[in-house]
């Protein structure tokens, strides 16, 4: 299976081919805001530890009195290269959304995502996961989204540019730094970037609880588009109006389901398995990898060519006694 792991860590975004964060030129910026702020000593470590992009640390400037901790992460930001500003307390509370900002906060640079394009070359030709999420707003399920598509080699994410959860602070975390591994693209409109997929020869699944096929049915392999839905909603009308097969999780216990994050992991998974038992060469449920959903529909209908069987020799049945005793096994 190609995984397509080419993509590096970068300043704010996903590097693809040749270097370049997020998309090529076409790559915007999380318009959202300026720049995340990330307050407290601990949140600092946690940046530094996952290399988030940061531009800036805001450090309370008579904080190193009687404080060598903070002197010695102060000492440790300088040595990462990033600027530090020493400053008054009061301007740290006045930026602080919760007053606990520990005498240090971190500015960091928006996101840049990628567009839908790249997201179809990282996939290449082969078999290739693509997951695309419907409105899903919980910045911590996203992160751990995206997490689980970078472990298993998916080749990208999709989003929509609005009603979804962002590339932030949270989104970093809970990805574990995949955010900075993968592509993650932002469209207008889901539903013409499922075509879109399609006619690179995605098949687009659909997981709904009111799907009447359960997982093991749903032709998981091979070039597969997989959608989730929002967490309170699920997936709209719409977008399962241009979705191809639709499945659900069995389960048998009480509790009402898994979270779109943990059901993404499993059915993520399951595509892998799909992928590893046909050696990486896996295809869909009715057709070879690549073949589209249109091209596998006009072969179901009759179109497709028979072998031609002319010259095979059948044998001769002519003196063949289709009696009731010689049908009997």
């Amino acid at each position: 299976m190609a995984r397509g792991r080419d993509g590096s860590r970068g300043a704010g975004g996903y590097v693809g081919r040749g270097g370049a964060v997020g998309a090529r030129s076409g790559s915007r910026p999380d318009s959202s805001s300026r720049g995340d702020l990330i307050e407290g000593r601990r949140a600092t470590d946690e940046a530094l530890e996952l290399g988030l992009p940061i531009t800036r640390a805001l450090v309370q400037k008579d904080g190193g009195q009687g404080d060598p901790a903070l002197s010695q992460l102060a000492a440790r930001l300088e040595a990462s290269g990033i600027e530090v500003e020493r400053v008054a307390k009061p301007v740290l509370d006045s930026l602080s959304s919760h007053g606990a900002h520990q005498g240090v906060m971190l500015r960091v640079r928006p996101y840049r995502y990628a567009e839908l394009h790249d997201v179809l070359e990282r996939a290449g030709e082969g078999p290739a996961l693509v997951i695309v999420l419907d409105h899903v707003t919980d910045e911590g399920n996203f992160g751990a989204i995206v997490r689980t598509a970078e472990v298993v080699g998916a080749a990208g994410v999709v989003v929509a540019r609005a009603r979804a959860a962002r590339v932030g602070v949270g989104a970093y975390k809970t990805s574990a730094g995949a955010v900075m591994h993968l592509p993650i693209a932002q469209v207008s409109n889901l539903a013409n970037a499922l075509d879109e997929l399609k006619e690179h020869g995605f098949w687009a699944g659909a997981a709904t609880e009111h799907a009447h096929d359960v997982i093991w049915d749903a032709p998981l392999a091979g070039r597969v588009a997989l959608v989730m839905g929002s967490e309170g909603s699920g997936i709209s009308r719409l977008v399962r109006e241009h979705c191809d097969f639709e499945f659900r999780l069995p389960q048998r216990g009480r509790v009402e389901s898994l979270n779109v994050a943990q059901a993404t992991t499993a059915i993520a998974y399951e595509w892998l398995r799909h992928c590893e038992m046909d050696g990486g060469d896996a295809a869909g449920a009715s057709g070879a990898p690549g073949d589209s959903p249109a091209a596998v529909a006009s072969d179901l209908s009759g179109n497709a060519d028979l072998p031609d069987t002319s010259d095979f020799d059948f044998p001769d049945t002519s003196d063949f006694d289709f009696s009731d005793g010689d049908l009997r096994g």
